[in-house]
């Protein structure tokens, strides 16, 4: 299977779970990642160059209309959805909270489903409330493949939780297994829908 790209949800504790995932994927990247962490809206996000200077990886805070290439790790803006368009470009919303959040966690991975169908990876990392639960569901009814980290390893279990309660995931992992397995399943890819164009 050649997967097109893969979104990571993650709330309390995400900081820390998304440095140990990331930085084990291995350079240079075949396709994007995009990320929703949940964060206070009323502060300027440094996420992407913390995660930039801990990987070495290419990270931006991802911006309106963008197209989506290889190379890239994308972060959700604080106080705004990630909509998935089907020519694989952005819109940011400030429409109404879901699950409590915005960014929602589910908001991104429903409409990148619908996008990118089976060749859709999704990642349920810790957090402390629901957010993702229904999004991980709609990624597994498209085919799409997901992983759940395991709650034991979680800071807070209620989202992986959630996540297992909407479905069986393809695989349960530990934290520090994520990333090894994540490379497994993008190291084949002979997909070149994309180029780095930001190189």
């Amino acid at each position: 299977m050649d997967y097109e790209a893969i979104v990571i949800g993650t709330s309390a504790g995400g900081i820390d779970a998304l440095k140990t995932v990331l930085s084990q994927i291995e350079m240079p990247l075949s396709i994007p990642i995009i990320i929703v962490q949940h964060l206070s809206p009323r502060h300027k996000s440094y996420l992407p160059s913390i995660i930039s200077q801990v990987t070495g990886h290419n990270a931006k805070e991802i911006d309106e209309k963008e197209t989506l290439v290889s190379g890239w790790i994308y972060f959700a803006p604080p106080n705004f959805h990630i909509l998935i368009e089907k020519n694989k470009t952005v819109t940011l919303t400030v429409e109404k909270r879901v699950s409590y959040a915005r960014p929602s966690i589910d908001v991104l991975f429903e409409t990148a489903a619908d996008t990118y169908r089976d060749k859709l990876i999704g990642v349920i990392l810790t957090g402390a409330n629901h957010d993702g639960a229904k999004g991980i569901k709609c990624i597994d009814s498209y085919g799409g493949y997901t992983i759940v980290q395991s709650p034991d390893t979680a800071y807070a279990d209620e989202m992986p939780k959630a996540a297992m309660g909407m479905i069986d995931p393809n695989e349960v992992l530990s934290l520090i297994d994520i990333g090894k397995h994540l490379n497994q399943l993008i190291k084949n890819n002979t997909s070149t829908s994309w180029e780095n164009e930001y190189d």
